[in-house]
């Protein structure tokens, strides 16, 4: 029996060559380094290093938030659904690269017409039209099918870095609510006394109506701030819960800007553009370049006439118990080839599309780089001057207190109007806030600097971490 397979064995020998062109990896269309001036930090020559959340989000109460996302995340389950959608769609491609073997059994019985019955009994194992691959089209469609595979895997990735990252701002968003609703309570508090003194002056005679009414502005404006605030924090709560996807603790909420912002850690950049390479993005997009590139391979393939082998091996016989006698035994094997003679020039043009979807993905790949470049030069544009604008804004509050204590005595003193004392106190709410703002933006850019630069290498795909394939079966 064995002597009778050698055929299909060198057939399927001849198969294995490829006519998809050559991979070659596009030069990134960005400069090597990032930019340089006023408004960046001093970059230096020290690499990216291989990180996880836990090293940039050092507070334990977000990295148990994140934890939590990474299992409960329904986005993250649909990512996780499509890499498994993604790896059958690979295996099932890759089983065309083997026979399909058959078996099968018969027996009946019929009448001979002279009163007699006449028995056959079958038995027998059989390929079915087998694809013997000498140009590659199967190869280049099951390889295509692969790299489609890792680009769901690396669009997996990029959907569990931007959940971190979105946990990670609306931590600080409900961080700097808070601040915001503390000042505004604050400020309630302070302009209650304020009207409540103006109105015990207007009652003395020593201080006009339009006294009261200005100081009745200001603690109006801060009455409508702190209900703003509670709202706020409320819709960050909600987004966090959605965020995470399940109920969350309140203890694990933040309370204030200014603690939660010192927990973040800084993440290097180097000078380096390449780093752009590991964003999972632009993975995904090469992944995709790499499949369009070998689905040219196969348009090419799909020129050439299509050959295909059947053979079968079995027993049969008229009677049952010599069904597995030497007699019994008989095998065929048949090859054909199967060519178009005209197609109205239809696989001519396959390959010309494919050609376009190559251009077109290299196209998306060299754009994602372009932006990825875009957005990390933003981030340390943004970080290499938001340092400074923290100082001067906290220095701005200082001056606004010192100004504010000193208008509020010279007003009580009978030195100034209170319209310079309700300038000064208006003046000192603002800076508050703007102090706060500055603050959350200096967090969050830490946050994106994270992301942009592709973040957490180690951050799997899938909850319990990639599959692995297993290895490829050599041709057919």
């Amino acid at each position: 029996m064995i002597r009778h397979l050698m055929p299909l064995v060198a057939a399927t020998a001849l198969a294995g060559c490829s006519m998809a062109p050559v991979y070659d990896r596009p030069a990134a269309p960005v400069p090597p380094t990032w930019p340089a001036g006023d408004a960046y930090l001093r970059t230096t020559d020290a690499t990216l290093p291989a990180v996880t959340y836990h090293d940039v989000f050092r507070d334990p109460r977000l990295q148990r938030l994140i934890g939590t996302a990474l299992a409960n995340n329904r986005d993250l389950r649909a990512a996780a659904a499509n890499i498994a959608i993604a790896r059958a769609q690979y295996r099932i491609q890759r089983a065309d690269r083997l026979p399909t073997v058959a078996a099968s059994a018969d027996a009946s019985v019929r009448d001979s017409g002279a009163g007699a019955a006449a028995d056959s009994y079958q038995l027998g194992v059989g390929v079915t039209a087998f694809e013997i691959d000498l140009f590659g089209r199967v190869a280049s469609l099951s390889r295509a099918a692969l790299d489609e595979y890792f680009a769901t895997e690396a669009a997996a990735r990029a959907t569990r870095l931007a959940l971190v990252g979105d946990i990670a701002d609306a931590w600080l968003a409900h961080a700097a609510d808070a601040s915001l609703l503390r000042i505004a309570e604050d400020t309630v508090k302070s302009t209650g006394e304020s009207v409540r003194l103006t109105r015990l002056r207007l009652e003395g005679g020593i201080a006009p109506r339009t006294d009261l009414r200005q100081a009745e502005l200001v603690q109006a404006q801060a009455r409508a701030d702190l209900a703003q605030q509670r709202t706020a924090l409320a819709q960050d709560a909600n987004l966090l819960r959605l965020l995470v996807g399940t109920e969350i603790d309140a203890e694990l909420l933040p309370t204030s800007i200014e603690t939660a912002a010192a927990t973040l850690a800084e993440l290097p950049a180097g000078l380096d553009s390449g780093i752009l390479l590991r964003r999972p993005d632009v993975v995904e997009a090469e992944y995709d370049l790499r499949a369009a590139n070998a689905r040219i391979g196969a348009a090419r393939a799909a020129l050439f006439p299509r050959i295909s082998l059947t053979g079968a091996l079995g027993l049969a016989s008229g009677a049952l118990g010599a069904l597995f006698s030497g007699d019994a035994f008989n095998w065929t094997a048949g090859a054909g080839a199967d060519y178009d003679l005209f197609a109205g020039g239809a696989r001519r043009a396959g390959v010309d599309q494919a050609r376009a979807r190559f251009d077109l993905a290299r196209a998306s790949y060299e754009r994602a780089i372009q932006v990825a470049f875009r957005e990390v030069a933003d981030g340390l544009a943004r970080r290499g001057t938001i340092a400074e604008q923290e100082r001067a804004q906290t220095d701005l509050v200082a001056a606004a207190r010192d100004n504010r204590d000193l208008a509020t005595q010279r007003y009580r003193g009978g030195i100034d109007s209170f319209l310079q004392s309700l300038d000064a106190q208006r003046s000192f709410y603002a800076a508050q806030r703007s102090l706060v703002t500055t603050q959350r933006v200096r967090a969050q850019n830490l946050v994106t600097l994270y992301r942009v630069l592709g973040g957490d290498a180690r951050l799997d795909a899938t909850v319990g971490g990639p599959v692995p394939l297993t290895p490829e079966p050599t041709a057919p």
